[in-house]
């Protein structure tokens, strides 16, 4: 296989989770603890954005609430599996 159509895999440091969330919402605070204690535990970066302040999530994602993306890419919604999670960062 072309190195250029290699895809390499990133170490969890490298790595960036995003919450995607809203004010209120229970599923989102259950997401909210289990991304902070795997990121916490593979060293990966988390950040969580307001479904609410931003019109292209709202569009994207509104129905999905919580969504979680690594590296901007959609990795779940409704229920984040811990063990899923972990192994996605490479744990």
């Amino acid at each position: 296989m072309s190195p250029l159509l290699r895809r390499t895999k990133k170490k969890a440091a490298e790595r960036v989770v995003t919450l995607v969330s809203k004010p209120g919402c229970h599923l989102c605070d259950d997401a909210r603890a289990v991304i902070a204690s795997v990121c916490a535990e593979t060293g990966a970066a988390w950040e969580e954005k307001d479904i609410t302040q931003d019109e292209a999530l709202y569009r994207a994602y509104w129905e999905q609430i919580p969504v979680v993306l690594v590296d901007g890419e959609q990795h779940t919604f409704w229920r984040v599996d811990e063990g899923r999670l972990r192994r996605e960062l490479g744990n």
